[in-house]
């Protein structure tokens, strides 16, 4: 049974309503049950069944910033676009909040899939896939997954598996260092389960110096600014549940990403802090429909809305090709 969501009608993106899409709100219901929340996109007139694309990221965003800004653009070029909050996140139905689940995050994409082949308005044999952020990780595990899925897009790429089990560069790689992890997130269970409620483990702070890493900087300049900033927005305000990563420590979500067969581009800033992600993951891919384009000077938020570098005229094309 579906969950009744409460829907903001009003428009509430963090980019402006375009006059060359139509825009509906709509909901899907994942294989765990839970309903998630979704925007629809359409070319403004168009008719017939439209090659279809589902959308979603950053990781901890919502589908009024960098997944909405995706859609609407992509439906501008005459694609039926779906952007989604995962489950537990934004609209999205599921409890508790803020959760996040290798497993159950893949299965939202397939679900957004299950929505899309049988939407009167999309051609079935023409469903594609677009992954932001950790949801490129996702993207490709759901590639790997559904046959359905007929096309793969990755932009500015995390494997939020691998960076929690290993940290960055993989500098955390150790039994020592996850068994430390996994102390703290055992123990916070025992509290969250003694308070009857999840504690969160705190966003972006409200202010950065300016020793703090540049990727902090970037972040920061999106989620806490009026560029990016919603009220939804976990990254934008108190962030996951401490105890969300406990998953994404023992589950890694690539391990078959080898085996996908339909088309995959993957697309990364090459000044981006996260770009060994991308490199890494599309040399385990094979076959000739897969692709990888570095954006000379890129970083990591850049391809979250910078309308100037994100690579618009590649992604159609590639869809077009494929779809």
């Amino acid at each position: 049974m579906s969950e009744k969501l409460k829907l903001t009608e009003e428009w509430d993106k963090v980019f402006p309503k375009s006059d060359k899409t139509d825009h509906s709100k709509v909901t899907f219901i994942n294989r765990y049950g839970i309903t998630l929340a979704a925007d629809l996109y359409a070319p403004s007139g168009a008719s017939g069944r439209l090659p279809a694309v589902a959308v979603c990221g950053p990781f901890g965003a919502v589908k009024e910033q960098s997944s909405g800004l995706y859609a609407n653009e992509l439906a501008e070029r005459g694609f039926l676009t779906l952007a989604f909050d995962p489950s537990f996140t934004g609209e999205s139905g599921g409890k508790p909040r803020y959760v996040a689940s290798p497993d159950i995050n893949t299965e939202d994409f397939c679900a957004a899939v299950d929505f899309l082949s049988v939407c009167e308005k999309a051609d079935p044999e023409k469903i594609g896939i677009l992954g932001i952020c950790g949801w490129g990780g996702m993207a490709l595990n759901a590639a790997a997954a559904d046959t359905r899925i007929k096309a793969t897009v990755t932009s500015t790429m995390y494997d939020m598996t691998r960076v929690t089990a290993k940290g960055y560069f993989d500098g955390e790689d150790s039994e020592e260092a996850r068994f430390a992890k996994r102390d703290v997130i055992s123990r916070q269970r025992t509290q969250d389960y003694k308070n009857g409620s999840c504690a969160l483990a705190g966003g972006l702070p409200e202010s950065v110096p300016d020793s703090a890493p540049q990727f902090l900087k970037d972040y920061f300049a999106y989620y806490k600014t009026p560029r990016g900033y919603h009220p939804r927005s976990l990254n934008s305000n108190g962030g996951w549940n401490i105890t969300s990563s406990i998953s994404l420590l023992n589950m890694p979500i690539l391990t078959y990403s080898g085996e996908i067969r339909s088309a995959v581009l993957m697309i990364h800033g090459d000044d981006a802090h996260s770009c060994y992600f991308s490199k890494d993951a599309f040399a385990a891919l094979k076959g000739a429909n897969k692709e990888l384009l570095l954006i000379p000077g890129a970083c990591h938020t850049d391809l979250y809305d910078r309308m100037d570098i994100i690579p618009f005229n590649k992604i159609v094309s590639f869809y077009k090709k494929y779809l």
